[in-house]
């Protein structure tokens, strides 16, 4: 994985699993790969993937059972869109309204353009 100077990465192991879990790679209710797997496979310290588990757990999309291991929460998709659509609208919308300010774009054309974007990305949904 190749790592983004922007964002900590602890937080982008944390949006990998994420996006394993919401794929369906990694089932909730079923384990997830151990501390140590991931970190091995991530090339990364074991301790970053323990700070990416404790945030999860505390986001309640991961949870460990002694003996076991880590696995994916029931409901880690519904827990993963609502902490995704947060974050979302906190970090990344205001940047966005900045450049549709600066550069004079209406929320008509952005709608259209948005439109048009689904149409051409998921034809078959909506």
């Amino acid at each position: 994985m190749e790592f983004k100077d922007k964002q900590a990465i602890y937080l982008q192991i944390a949006d990998y699993i994420c996006e394993q879990i919401l794929l369906g790679k990694w089932p909730p209710g079923e384990r997830i790969p151990s501390v140590r797997d991931l970190a091995a496979m991530m090339e990364v310290n074991p301790n970053t993937v323990m700070r990416t588990y404790d945030f999860l757990q505390n986001k309640e999309i991961i949870f460990n059972k002694r003996g076991i291991g880590y696995s994916a929460d029931e409901q880690a998709n519904t827990k993963i869109l609502a902490y995704r659509k947060e974050r979302f609208l906190t970090n990344d919308l205001p940047e966005v309204f900045k450049n549709l300010y600066l550069l004079d774009i209406g929320i008509d054309e952005l709608h259209s353009l948005y439109q048009k974007f689904i149409e051409e990305m998921y034809p078959l949904t909506k």
